[in-house]
C-alpha cells in the first residue's frame, strides 16, 4: 500500500453520540478529526477535547515518527513506516521501521464511556526501544476551531498514575491513564491545516496545545494509554477483552457497523444521522431505524429509540433534529413524522406487546389528527385527500438545502413522496387500530383515488414531483426526480397500476440509476449539478440537483422486484454486491452520504451515513432474502407478497389486534 495517499477513514464510537475518527494515513484533515469527542448531554453537547497525537519511536538505529502533522505552509509529514492496516474489530496499525523493527499499534473505544484505549506493541525482538507520545489538547465544540488563548490551562494534576487536566472552566476534565512516565512540557502548537475544510470553504487553520508528553520502554512490554472525559478504567485488558466479545456477539462487519449508530439519549435510544457532524435527526431516525434495527431482528431496540421520540409529538409533528447545543428540538419537517408511522407499524408487527402497541399507536393518532385538521407550516389535508405543506422561507421536505436564505428545491405544495408517506400512515393506522380509523380509512380512499390522477404524466412516462406548486391548483413541477419511487417501492403500499408502476421504475433507471445511489435530479434536466464540491453554497446548490444519495437504491430495489423487472437473485448481483465494494471507498465498513451525479461518483458529504447503511441492510435482510430467511416479514412489507397495486388493509375495531 502507497503509505502517502490513503485517505480512507476509519471510526470508533461510544455509544453516547462520542466518537474518535481519523484517516488511514497522513494527517488530520477535518476539524472533526480527533482522538476523544465526548458528548456532554448525550447524544448532543459534543466537545472535540483531545484532537490528536505525536508518537515517534527511538531504536540504536535512529529516531523515526509514527504520526504525521500538517501545519499551514509547511508540506505534511507522513507515515513512510506504515506496513498495513486493519480497521477490524477495530483500527490497527503496522509500522516497519527502516531497522526492520516492527511495530503494531490499536485504537478503540467502549460503548458507554467517553474513553478511548490505545496501545503499542513491539512486534519483532528488538532491544532498547522507547515510544514518546505527546497529546494534542482543545476543549471546544467539535464544530469550531481553536485559537492560541490565555484562558487554556496547561496544569496537570499528576498522582503517579492518572494525569489530569483541566483545559477550561466549565469543561470536562481529561484524564489519562497509563504506566509511562509522564513529562510536563507545556507547548502551543501553532496553525494545524485541515486539508478537507479549505476544500468544503471553510476555516482551516487551528492552534492545539500539549501540556507534556507520555514516555515508554516498549522492550519491557505493551505501552498503553486510556484517554477519557470521566473516571479512567485500570486495565486496557479487561477493556480489550470486554469490547473484543461484545462486538462479536453483535454479527458481522455489517452488524458492527450498524451498531456505532444506536446511542443513548436520556433512558431510551436513538440514531445518530451520520459521523461525524449530525446528531439524531427524526426523518434519517425512522427511515434508519428499518435496516438498523428491524431488518437485524433489534426489535426491541427500536422501540426503544420509538418510545424515545413518541412523547415529542407536537401539533402531530415530531422534531425534524435536536441542536447539537442547549437548544430545543426543531419542528421544521412534514415527512419525518410519516416516517415515523411507518416505523412504529413495522416494529408493532415485529414485537406487538400490549405496552409498545399503546404508546406507539397513541403518537401516531395524535400525528394523523394533527396533520389532518391542520399544523405548522401550511401541513394539512385537502379537499382531495392529499397532503399539502410549506411556505415561503421553509424547506419541510429531506430536499432541504438553502442557500444564502433561498430555498434550492423548493417544494410547496404536494410533493409526491409526501403523499406516498401520507397515504401508507393512513392505511397503517387503520391496520393497527387507531382510534380513528374510520377517519383514515375514508381520507386514504379520497387521496388513494386523487393520486395517480393528479401525479400522473404520460407525456413523460412517470410522476410528477410537486402538484399544486406554491398551493396554486394545478400547477405541476414534472422534472425527473427520484421521489416518485417511493409510490412503488420503499414502502408497505404500492399506489400506482401495475404498467404505471413500470414505467416508473424505467425512468428511474434510465435517468437516474448509478451504481452508488440514484441521482436526485436527471443529467437532462436544466439545473443538474455533476459534481458534489466547492465551499458550502456550491455544495448545497448542488445537493438536490443531481447529487447521489446511497439511501435510495433500497426503495429502488424493491420497485424492481415489485413491478417484476428483476428477480431477488439477480438484483442482489446487479445492485447489491456493487454497492458493497463501496464499503471500502471513504468511511471503512460504511457508506457515505451523498457522491458525484456523474462518474466515477466521488463519494462526499458525511463519510458515515446512518440510513445509507441502513437500507443497504434492509435490502440485504429482508427485501432480497428469502422469505423463511428474512429476520422480519409480514405481508406488507415482504416483496414476494408485495401486489402490484395494495388495497387499503381491512379495518380491524379497537383492540382487535394483539
Amino acid at each position: 500500500m502507497d503509505p502517502t495517499i490513503d485517505a480512507r477513514e476509519w471510526l470508533e464510537t461510544d455509544g453516547l453520540g462520542g466518537f474518535a475518527m481519523g484517516r488511514v494515513v497522513g494527517p488530520r484533515t477535518r476539524r472533526y478529526h480527533g482522538l476523544l469527542v465526548a458528548a456532554t448531554t448525550p447524544p448532543t453537547g459534543r466537545l472535540m477535547l483531545v484532537s490528536g497525537f505525536d508518537a515517534t519511536v527511538e531504536t540504536s538505529a535512529g529516531r523515526w515518527s509514527l504520526s504525521a502533522q500538517r501545519y499551514a505552509g509547511v508540506p505534511a509529514s507522513s507515515d513512510t513506516h506504515l506496513e498495513s492496516f486493519a480497521h477490524d474489530p477495530w483500527p490497527t496499525w503496522t509500522f516497519r521501521l527502516p531497522d526492520g523493527t516492527r511495530l503494531g499499534h490499536e485504537l478503540f473505544m467502549r460503548a458507554g464511556a467517553p474513553r478511548v484505549f490505545l496501545s503499542w506493541r513491539l512486534l519483532t525482538e528488538t532491544t532498547s526501544v522507547r515510544l514518546t507520545v505527546r497529546p494534542f489538547l482543545a476543549g471546544r465544540d467539535f464544530h469550531a476551531l481553536m485559537r492560541e488563548n490565555a484562558a487554556f490551562s496547561f496544569a496537570a494534576d499528576d498522582d503517579g498514575g492518572d494525569v489530569r487536566f483541566h483545559p477550561y472552566v466549565g469543561m470536562p476534565a481529561i484524564t489519562v491513564a497509563s504506566h509511562g512516565t509522564y513529562v510536563h512540557e507545556p507547548y502551543w502548537y501553532r496553525r494545524f491545516f485541515y486539508e478537507d475544510e479549505q476544500r468544503r470553504g471553510l476555516d482551516c487553520e487551528e492552534d492545539l496545545a500539549s501540556p507534556g508528553a507520555w514516555r515508554f520502554d516498549l522492550s519491557a512490554g505493551e505501552a498503553t494509554m486510556i484517554v477519557s472525559a470521566d473516571v479512567g478504567e485500570a486495565s486496557i485488558e479487561s477493556a480489550r477483552g470486554a469490547e473484543r466479545a461484545r462486538r462479536a456477539a453483535l454479527g458481522g462487519a455489517l452488524d458492527r457497523a450498524a451498531d456505532q449508530y444506536v446511542v443513548a439519549r436520556g433512558a431510551g435510544r436513538t440514531i445518530i444521522a451520520g459521523y461525524p457532524w449530525f446528531g439524531d435527526w427524526g426523518r434519517d431516525t425512522f427511515i434508519a431505524t428499518r435496516g438498523l434495527l428491524l431488518a437485524r431482528g433489534r426489535a426491541d431496540a427500536a422501540f426503544d429509540v420509538l418510545r424515545a421520540w413518541a412523547g415529542l409529538v407536537s401539533e402531530g409533528m415530531l422534531p425534524n433534529c435536536f441542536p447539537d447545543g442547549a437548544g430545543q428540538p426543531a419542528y421544521n419537517t412534514v415527512d419525518a413524522s410519516l416516517w415515523f408511522v411507518v416505523a412504529a407499524a413495522e416494529t408493532l408487527r415485529a414485537a406487538p406487546g400490549d405496552d409498545a402497541r399503546r404508546r406507539l399507536v397513541d403518537a401516531v393518532e395524535a400525528i394523523l389528527v394533527g396533520y389532518a385538521n391542520g399544523t405548522r407550516y401550511g401541513i394539512r389535508a385537502t379537499e382531495d385527500g392529499l397532503l399539502a405543506a410549506g411556505e415561503p422561507g421553509q424547506q419541510l421536505t429531506w430536499m432541504d438545502a438553502r442557500v444564502d436564505g433561498r430555498e434550492i428545491t423548493p417544494r410547496i405544495g404536494k410533493p409526491v413522496e409526501v403523499q406516498a408517506l401520507w397515504l401508507n400512515a393512513l392505511a397503517l393506522a387503520v391496520e393497527l387500530g387507531a382510534p380513528s380509523s374510520v377517519r383514515w380509512a375514508a381520507l386514504f380512499e379520497r387521496g388513494r383515488a386523487s393520486f395517480e390522477a393528479r401525479f400522473w404524466d404520460e407525456a413523460r412516462g412517470h410522476l410528477r414531483d410537486v402538484v399544486d406548486c406554491d398551493h396554486v391548483a394545478g400547477t405541476v413541477d414534472a422534472r425527473l426526480r427520484p421521489n416518485q419511487i417511493l409510490a412503488v417501492g420503499g414502502l408497505p403500499l404500492q399506489l400506482l397500476t401495475p404498467a404505471r408502476a413500470a414505467r416508473v421504475v424505467a425512468a428511474v433507471a434510465a435517468k437516474l440509476l448509478t451504481p452508488i445511489g440514484l441521482r436526485t435530479l436527471a443529467p437532462d434536466e436544466p439545473g443538474y449539478q455533476p459534481r458534489y464540491a466547492g465551499g458550502v453554497a456550491a455544495r448545497d446548490g448542488a445537493y438536490h440537483e443531481g447529487t447521489v444519495w446511497p439511501w435510495l437504491m433500497g426503495p429502488f430495489v424493491e420497485a424492481q422486484l415489485r413491478v417484476g423487472a428483476a428477480e431477488a437473485p439477480a438484483a442482489r448481483a446487479r445492485f447489491v454486491e456493487p454497492l458493497l465494494r463501496w464499503l471500502d471507498v471513504a468511511g471503512l465498513g460504511h457508506l457515505p452520504e451523498v457522491a458525484d451525479g456523474d462518474a466515477p461518483h466521488r463519494p462526499g458529504g458525511c463519510p458515515f451515513q446512518a440510513w445509507s447503511l441502513g437500507e443497504l441492510l434492509r435490502l440485504d435482510r429482508r427485501v432480497l432474502a428469502p422469505p423463511s430467511a428474512a429476520v422480519v416479514q409480514s405481508p406488507a412489507t415482504s416483496h414476494v407478497a408485495a401486489a402490484p397495486s395494495v388495497m387499503l388493509p381491512k379495518q380491524p375495531g379497537r383492540g382487535e389486534r394483539k
